[in-house]
């Protein structure tokens, strides 16, 4: 069986949400890092103030292709902001793992 990784951006109040899910559901590895972007709508604007770039969350998540689908439910349901979303929630991006290695004893994973 395959695995994948998952990246997803998503809102700052939000992030504690998802790794909380996450953990909940067997899945504690993640990495996170703190990110700038803009979507589709090209920043923000608040009056006559316009913020081309705005503060994300980037977790990284390799799981079994047996549990993408389950992983990014999870993510999408504790990201949204309401029931339907809104802009500026995030994406998520899935992308196939070739090999994976362990630092420390030079196990290869995958």
């Amino acid at each position: 069986m395959g695995m994948v990784m998952i990246r997803a951006i998503v809102r700052p109040e939000k992030v504690d949400r998802v790794l909380s899910e996450l953990m909940e559901a067997g899945y504690p590895a993640v990495t996170k890092v703190s990110v700038f972007g803009r979507g589709k709508q090209r920043g923000l604007k608040v009056g006559q103030v316009h913020y081309d770039e705005l503060p994300k969350e980037l977790l990284l998540l390799v799981v079994n292709e047996k549990d993408r689908d389950f992983v990014i439910k999870s993510i999408m349901e504790s990201a949204r902001t309401e029931k339907t979303g809104a802009f500026g929630d995030g994406k998520i991006f899935v992308s196939p793992v070739d090999e994976m290695y362990t630092i420390s004893s030079g196990i290869k994973e995958a």
